[in-house]
């Protein structure tokens, strides 16, 4: 398995409803500092149905890129209940997924 399967693979356990960071879905791969490393293969991902790659944000709450647009990315999370306001998502440390 190679490190963009396992990055996906992984990322399939954030359930609908929560997020994780891209620094948390680095880590869970045994990469150190591999945020950039991650944000680079979500954007290249070729399932994004079925990947949920919308449910990683930045370490800030901030929303952070989408590949068809941050305003999609913000629709899909609030559509899946999670609190955004003014392109940050509210009560991060509840929302967050831990791996």
């Amino acid at each position: 398995m190679n490190l963009e399967q396992k990055i996906y693979k992984k990322l399939l356990e954030v359930p609908k409803g929560q997020i994780t960071t891209y620094g948390e879905l680095a880590k869970a791969v045994g990469l150190k500092n591999g945020q950039r490393v991650v944000g680079k293969i979500m954007n290249k991902n070729p399932y994004p149905v079925i990947i949920p790659c919308h449910r990683v944000v930045m370490s800030t709450g901030k929303i952070g890129g989408y590949a068809y647009g941050e305003h999609i990315k913000t629709k899909m999370l609030i559509d899946e209940g999670v609190e955004i306001k003014n392109g940050k998502i509210l009560n991060l440390e509840n929302t967050v997924y831990r791996f």
